[in-house]
């Protein structure tokens, strides 16, 4: 008799050959959390279980949930068949997944006891907290550790902020620990993540899920222009405007880890944390970094409107809330290192007629600093340049109407100073290292070192009215160290406590520098070097996904830009400008009659309307142009929008295909109309309404037909406004 029909034979209770007995099942602890709003409700529900003392999972991560929904039997109804091929229990994909317990993937923590020997944790529960969020507490007796995961949704965000804390009794040296895991969808299709160069910051990349590992580790030693650490992933059939998707960004400067693993099975785990073998030094605690997640039900705007309140209403602290954000000028595209006190102050005052509120004075002010080789932490005015310091051009910008900041690179060095002669033990690194525009990063570890640039700066601070500091930050560092970025962060926190009225600009070499940690610290970034206008206007509309109006500089640089070689009209470069926190960066003198007159006329408008533009969110339109980068800024209440949308290049089609809105109630009635209409050429020969008049149209038109614009030559915007009547 064959197997088979043996088995048929036997009593169903009987087992095939070779099967064992399921072993009882343990009884299952459960959690939930959700992000309920009392006007709309919760928004999603992660849900959470984990079998006896075993480390918990996400058993559901996506809508609202019931409030009754029996979460033993979903985590029941969660688990996987067991076939041929595989173990005899599927090993958990728990928040830290275990080598212990025979994880086929990626583990969640990498550890090392103090003698260099390797540890296996294998945790149980020990308690959990359900007052503020969610935290849970598990330990391992054996090898004296405690492990801690914490999460706090925001139901106005829509934010659920994560981490992970790993304690010890005796000191161990860590090689990976990874930010709660979480899974990743089964009904998707890919991921996007983010990477880029100088001046080409938050290039989106589309990747394919298959089976192994999307692994991305920035070990540049700053959040990077390579690696931004943001990771969305949509599921089927997800745009901008429409569909799930899920959005993840782990809030750290330093150097970092992505890992989105498919296991044999099918499962997919997400972990970030910070890049391997970042902790130097053995310790006894351990944590990392903030991870900020969601869910949207409304394509990836809703991850990104998510991301950009959550880092402007509850990350960002404002040292002067109630004061409008100010129209910057920055001299550095005007004069680089020459320095000319008469010139600065025409500069100065040309820029406050063409409406600028704060002037900074960018590099080159100081030491005996002529160009980019020397001078880096020589932190006292140059006299040659300022023979009576800076107070008479400070005077000079305030009489115009304007504040006045200034440009640092604190955290940066060139071996030829008087401090790196001083000092040559300061210097992160080797001797015989390879520099990076002419310059070594401090070592922001030793106190000595932070108590130095802080003395200097504080000096300058303490001597003039400043508002304003540009940090910049530009060459990365020699090899990853976490120390590196917790001394940042420590000198930063120290001069934001005695000088709580200067705004802080992340800048590194551009966008080098941008993420939710240094932005706990800074109110704005730079994005990019990169003051061409198409440039920036892709830039911007990718650095939406997670970035507000409100942090994100843009200025209107020169002409012919200096890093792309382009020249541009003045009303592409204005308009794009105006997408964000508004600033000019070029030699006002270079100015003909009609470039003043449009320049001044689109501050006057960005001024008009930036107390709401700054708390609007920004909403990626799903363009049918694929030339076409358009989005809509629009409040919370929907009231009023304004939309954008740049021609970056040559349309396949001859007339421009209508550009649907999002977000509107479709029942309401909206005034729209094109406000910069004059700028139609010549060639633009038909009656398009919106090129003569304003129209009022239906939510449910704007949405589903969409607007018709007038044709427009490439390097181009429109600019619509709408109103809810």
């Amino acid at each position: 008799m064959s197997p088979d029909t043996f088995s048929d034979a036997l009593p169903a209770s009987a087992l095939p050959l070779g099967a064992s007995a399921p072993e009882p099942a343990e009884p299952v602890r459960t959690w939930r959390i959700d992000d309920h709003d009392p006007e709309t409700g919760a928004r999603q529900t992660m849900a959470f279980a984990a079998e006896g003392d075993r480390l918990p999972q996400v058993i559901y991560w996506g809508p609202p949930l019931p409030s009754d929904a029996p979460l033993e039997t979903l985590a029941r109804a969660d688990q996987i068949d067991i076939t041929g091929g595989m173990l005899d229990a599927n090993p958990d994909l728990s928040l830290c997944p275990e080598a212990s317990r025979s994880f086929p993937g990626q583990p969640g923590m990498i550890l090392r006891g103090h003698d260099g020997s390797p540890l296996l944790p294998r945790f149980t529960f020990a308690s959990d907290d359900t007052s503020d969020g969610l935290t849970l507490i598990y330990s391992d007796d054996a090898n004296g550790l405690t492990l801690t995961f914490r999460f706090v949704p925001d139901s106005s965000t829509r934010i659920i902020t994560c981490k992970t804390i790993l304690e010890a009794r005796k000191s161990i040296h860590l090689h990976w620990l990874a930010g709660p895991v979480l899974p990743a969808p089964q009904q998707s299709s890919e991921m996007i993540d983010v990477s880029g160069r100088w001046c080409g910051e938050f290039q989106l990349n589309r990747t394919a899920w298959s089976p192994g590992m999307r692994y991305r580790e920035n070990r540049t030693g700053r959040t990077g222009h390579e690696h931004f650490p943001g990771l969305l992933i949509p599921c089927f059939g997800a745009t901008n405007t429409q569909g799930e998707a899920y959005g993840f960004h782990y809030g750290w400067s330093g150097g970092h880890r992505m890992i989105a693993e498919e296991l044999p099975d099918g499962r997919r785990q997400i972990q970030w944390g910070h890049a391997a073998r970042m902790e130097t030094h053995a310790g006894k605690r351990f944590e990392s970094a903030s991870l900020y997640v969601t869910y949207s039900q409304t394509g990836l705007n809703g991850c990104a409107v998510s991301f950009q309140r959550h880092l402007r209403d509850r990350i960002v602290t404002w040292p002067r809330p109630a004061t409008p954000r100010p129209v910057h000028y920055n001299c550095w595209e005007a004069i680089y290192f020459d320095h000319k006190l008469p010139i600065l102050k025409d500069i100065a005052t040309r820029a406050a007629k063409l409406g600028a509120e704060r002037f900074v004075l960018d590099d080159g002010w100081f030491g005996n600093r002529d160009d980019d080789t020397r001078s880096l932490s020589d932190w006292t005015v140059d006299p040659r340049k300022y023979p009576d310091g800076l107070g008479p051009l400070i005077d000079h910008v305030q009489s115009e109407g304007m504040t006045f900041g200034i440009w640092f690179e604190p955290e940066m060095i060139n071996p030829d100073s008087d401090i790196h002669r001083a000092h040559p033990d300061w210097a992160l690194g080797s001797e015989d290292q390879t520099l990076g525009r002419q310059q070594k990063a401090l070592n922001m570890a030793l106190p000595e070192v932070r108590d130095f640039i802080y003395d200097r700066m504080a000096a300058i601070l303490s001597q003039h009215d400043i508002d304003y500091i540009k940090w910049d930050h530009n060459r990365v560092l020699p090899m990853p160290d976490a120390d590196q970025t917790r001394g940042s962060y420590a000198l930063i926190d120290r001069l934001r406590a005695d000088f709580p009225q200067v705004e802080i600009e992340s800048c590194a070499s551009g966008g080098g520098r941008i993420d939710f940690g240094i932005l706990k610290r800074t109110q704005r970034v730079w994005l990019s070097d990169s003051n061409d206008a198409l440039e920036r206007m892709r830039i911007q509309h990718d650095a939406a996904l997670f970035l507000p109006m409100a942090v994100s500089g843009s200025h209107v640089g020169p002409r012919r830009c200096h890093t792309s070689g382009r020249t541009l009209d003045i009303s592409v470069r204005a308009w794009v400008a105006a997408q964000r926190h508004m600033g000019f960066e070029m030699d006002p003198r270079e100015l003909d009659d009609r470039e003043t007159a449009v320049l001044t006329e689109v501050t006057a408008w960005w001024k008009r309307n930036r107390d709401w533009m700054l708390d609007a969110d920004i909403l990626r339109l799903d363009s049918p142009d694929p030339t076409v980068l358009a989005e809509q800024q629009m409040p919370r209440d929907g009231h009023r929008f304004v939309v954008f949308a740049g021609k970056a290049g040559t349309s396949a089609q001859i007339a421009p295909r209508p550009l649907r809105l999002t977000a509107l109630d479709p029942d309401a009635r909206y005034r729209v109309e094109l406000i910069n209409r004059a700028n139609a050429p010549a060639l633009s020969r038909g009656t398009p309404i919106l090129k003569n008049d304003a129209i009022e149209m239906s939510g449910a038109w704007l949405m589903h037909h969409g607007i018709v614009l007038p044709w427009n030559f490439p390097d181009t915007i429109w600019v619509i406004e709408g109103h809810r009547l």
